[in-house]
């Protein structure tokens, strides 16, 4: 090529090093320490719900994408991604089958059925988790198991609080990864180093719960040690293509989130809300980064 050239091309002009299978690599790499403590914490048990949920999650894929005659994208990663996010979203009891329904809903009907990667309007493994929340209501909260020193309940399910340093360390009953808030820091560490994800959602999502607790008279360390928050905040409200991509509407999520989550767990019938909240903003983000987005140098705002 001439170097005398000058290569003119609409905006916007944008180069980022990483792809999609670097991103959901990064990811993967974070969930691996709560995905260990699961399995120091629940047992073996663990993994095999675990490796349910990949295997199924990427089978859909492959399957669904061949017969609709689609590029096969399996190998971006995202598919894993979303197995092992809805596996430590699940209690260690859980029906292997049940598992695997919970897989094909998040693939299928949330994600390829929309259109695939960057399509699906809700966060495929969140909407799956309702979906088996309503459909094995039974199974969902049964979290009888007792390894070692975790409790036969979670704390918001009416099982004895914890000490902060158990609940820290995911000494007691609840999903596979949610209970360790240490590994769940540690992998929201990594993502906000490699710049996977920034502090925008987390902090106001974890902020907006401490606070609105305490201002509802309950604990608000409690309150962002237990249940799925830590992990809500960290791993599926960050979520590229069902979340907000201004950095202000990323800071309204957070607060959405927040605000919901509490009052579901506080007058709501359910103990938890952290899945609802999150689908419930998913919903709002297209309005969210309308009202956000900044006008453009010289254009007119819509």
């Amino acid at each position: 090529m001439d170097n005398n050239v000058l290569l003119v091309s609409p905006s916007p002009h944008i180069r980022f090093k990483h792809s999609t299978t670097t991103i959901m690599l990064d990811v993967i790499i974070a969930l691996c320490p709560a995905l260990i403590a699961s399995v120091i914490l629940f047992g073996l048990r663990a993994l095999a719900v675990i490796a349910v949920c990949v295997s199924v999650c990427v089978l859909s894929e492959w399957l669904f994408e061949l017969i609709c005659k689609r590029d096969v994208t399996v190998g971006d990663l995202s598919a894993v991604v979303t197995g092992i996010i809805l596996a430590l979203n699940l209690p260690v009891r859980i029906p292997l089958w049940q598992a695997a329904v919970g897989s094909i809903v998040a693939i299928v009907v949330v994600k390829q059925l929309f259109g695939g990667i960057g399509c699906n309007f809700a966060n495929p493994a969140i909407t799956a988790r309702i979906v088996m929340v309503l459909s094995f209501s039974a199974t969902m909260s049964d979290f009888s198991t007792k390894v070692d020193a975790i409790s036969s309940a979670t704390p918001l399910s009416g099982g004895e609080m914890p000490s902060y340093l158990d609940l820290f360390l995911g000494r007691h009953g609840g999903s596979l990864g949610e209970t360790c808030a240490l590994a769940i820091l540690i992998g929201g560490a990594y993502l906000l180093i490699r710049h996977v994800i920034t502090w925008h959602t987390p902090v106001v999502y974890i902020g907006t719960v401490a606070l609105f607790s305490l201002a509802l008279g309950e604990d608000p360390l409690a309150a962002i040690l237990t249940g799925g928050v830590m992990f809500g905040a960290f791993f599926m409200a960050t979520d590229y293509s069902t979340t907000p991509h201004t950095k202000w509407g990323k800071v309204v999520f957070g607060l959405g989130c927040g605000l919901i989550t509490v009052l579901i767990r506080v007058f709501g019938s359910y103990p938890e809300g952290v899945s609802f909240a999150i689908l419930f903003m998913n919903i709002l983000t297209p309005y969210i980064g309308k009202w956000t987005r900044k006008k453009v140098f010289g254009g007119v705002k819509k």
